[in-house]
């Protein structure tokens, strides 16, 4: 049965850096499944990679090897890590990357050893690969290196109860300058009033609901509600980034 192994990156496509990564990966594991999520993550932007990671890491199949690295502390004491969560197996850098993907629990992280080929500039390549296609190739987790129990985390957006509002944040601005929140679309109904910034939106259900140039909430494809300008950047139009409060109407309590 072929392996899938995916790739998220801020590598970016116009250097041979996500290609050298693609032929570790084949020269050891031939017959893997190669499918890029994007390379495109902003350099150093660990927050985003965790993002999408989990994003897209939620619509694959069991089994699959997910290799990301988003790794602004290459050549440093960071450590190299590889896991198992969800059916799924992952290899990245511990700076928090793979927080949301191994937050159930029944997950296992261990390090990584480093090779001794390794160069200090390019673990992707040299470290991350070769643990990725030996997992692809049914190499058991264990057998990579030493369990730990303390992977690096990034902080959990907040996400509270306030009398009869949710509150939450922007944990998200997508290529389209749209700003994603943690606010559960399911527990919000349309209609309700959406702030973000100073900006009070009523729910509506898609971009053709309001005028070419007007913000809109509306629930987005991930399930939560997302900020959009139409045929604009609601990042730029709004001057609203990540971290920003997002608060909606809501009857539900956090459970």
């Amino acid at each position: 049965m072929t392996t899938i192994i995916t790739l998220l990156t801020d590598y970016g496509t116009a250097d041979a850096y996500v290609g050298e990564v693609k032929g570790a990966l084949l020269g050891r594991a031939p017959d893997a499944t190669l499918v890029d999520i994007t390379h495109e993550i902003p350099p150093g932007d660990v927050a985003a990679g965790a993002y999408v990671l989990a994003r897209a890491a939620a619509r694959f199949p069991a089994g699959t090897v997910h290799l990301a690295v988003v790794d602004p502390g290459v050549g440093t004491l960071r450590r190299a890590l590889a896991a198992e969560a969800g059916g799924q197996r992952f290899v990245a850098p511990d700076n928090g990357l793979l927080t949301w993907v191994i937050a159930a629990t029944d997950r296992r992280v261990v390090t990584l050893p480093l090779p001794a080929t390794a160069g200090a500039t390019f673990h992707g390549r040299d470290v991350f690969a070769p643990a990725a296609a030996d997992l692809a190739r049914g190499r058991a987790l264990g057998e990579l290196g030493v369990e730990i129990s303390d992977p690096v985390r990034l902080p959990r957006p907040r996400l509270a109860s306030a009398g009869g509002d949710l509150v939450g944040e922007v944990v998200h601005v997508d290529h389209f300058g749209t700003l994603v929140t943690n606010l559960p679309g399911v527990r919000i109904a349309l209609g309700a009033t959406v702030r973000v910034g100073v900006y009070d939106l009523v729910l509506r259900s898609t971009f053709g609901d309001v005028r070419s140039g007007d913000p809109v909430a509306f629930v987005g494809s991930g399930g939560t509600v997302e900020v959009a300008v139409r045929d604009g950047r609601a990042d730029s139009v709004l001057g609203i980034a990540r971290g920003a409060e997002a608060r909606a109407t809501a009857r539900a309590s956090v459970g």
